[in-house]
C-alpha cells in the first residue's frame, strides 16, 4: 500500500465460527481480554449470514462445521467482491501437511491446528491483521500527504491543518482504511451512516464535495478520484 499506515479506535471484530460450546467460550474469553469485539457463529449458515450483516476483521473458522464445512464457508467469502480480502485462519484439528494446504488453498490467510495455545493463536490473529488490514494496528493514518489522528481527532496535509465535520472526518476516515478502493454510493452509506439510517444515495456527493473542498488547497492534487458509475476512492494511482 502506497505510504499507508492505518488505525482502528474501536475494537478489532472476531467472528468466531465453531460448533463447540467449550471452546466457543475459551476463543471469547481470550479475545476479549485482548482487546477484540467478538461474535460467534455456530455453523457455516449462520456464519454466512452474520458476515452479510455485520461484517468482522475477521474470521476465525473451524474446519468441521455443521451444515456448511469451513472449507465451503472459506470458499464462499472468498468468491464474493465484498468479502474477497476478509482476513479468515482456520481453526482445525487436522494438522496433517495435505489438509492445511487445503485450507490455504481455499483462500485461508492461516491455519491454527489444535490443541493450541491461546496465546499464540491472539499472536497469529494479530500478525494477520498487521499484514491485511494494517487499519487496525497503529495509531494514526496516514496517505500520500494526509495524516489523520484518530486520538487527536485531527487531520494535516502537508503539515497544515484540516477542518473537517464529523460525516466528512468519519467518511475520510473509510476511505484512508481502504487506499485504492472504489466504494459505491450505497457502500459508502452503509458504511460511515449505518445500514439502520435512511439516507439518500446523493447524500454521499454532498459530503464528498465538501470534504474535496476542505482537503484541497491551491496547487494540492485532489486525493478522492471519482469512478463514473461506480463510485469513489482515495486512489494513489495518479499521486
Amino acid at each position: 500500500m502506497d505510504g499507508v499506515s492505518a488505525v482502528n479506535a474501536v475494537k478489532p471484530s472476531v467472528l468466531i465460527v465453531e460448533d463447540e460450546p467449550g471452546l466457543v467460550e475459551l476463543l471469547r474469553y481470550n479475545l476479549e481480554r485482548a482487546g477484540f469485539e467478538v461474535a460467534v457463529a455456530n455453523d457455516g449458515e449462520e456464519a454466512m449470514t452474520a458476515i452479510a450483516e455485520h461484517r468482522p476483521d475477521l474470521v476465525l473458522l473451524d474446519w468441521m462445521l455443521p451444515l456448511m464445512s469451513g472449507i465451503e464457508v472459506c470458499r464462499q467469502i472468498r468468491r464474493q467482491a465484498d468479502t474477497a480480502n476478509l482476513p479468515i485462519i482456520m481453526l482445525t484439528a487436522r494438522g496433517e501437511e495435505g489438509d492445511r494446504v487445503r485450507g490455504l488453498d481455499a483462500g485461508a490467510d492461516d491455519y491454527v491446528a489444535k490443541p493450541f495455545s491461546p496465546t499464540e493463536l491472539i499472536s497469529r490473529i494479530r500478525a494477520v491483521l498487521r499484514r491485511i488490514r494494517p487499519a487496525l494496528t497503529d495509531q494514526v493514518l496516514s496517505y500520500a500527504d494526509l495524516r489523520m489522528d484518530l486520538t487527536a481527532h485531527r487531520v494535516t496535509r502537508n503539515g497544515k491543518n484540516i477542518h473537517l465535520g464529523p460525516t466528512e472526518f468519519r467518511l475520510l476516515r473509510y476511505l484512508m482504511e481502504h487506499p485504492g478502493r472504489v466504494f459505491a454510493r450505497e457502500q459508502l452509506l452503509d458504511a460511515v451512516w449505518g445500514k439502520d439510517v435512511y439516507v439518500e444515495a446523493r447524500t454521499v456527493d454532498v459530503h464528498i464535495r465538501r470534504l474535496r473542498k476542505a482537503l484541497n488547497g491551491e496547487n494540492e492534487q485532489d486525493v478522492i478520484r471519482t469512478v463514473r458509475a461506480a463510485g469513489y476512492a482515495l486512489d494513489t494511482a495518479e499521486l
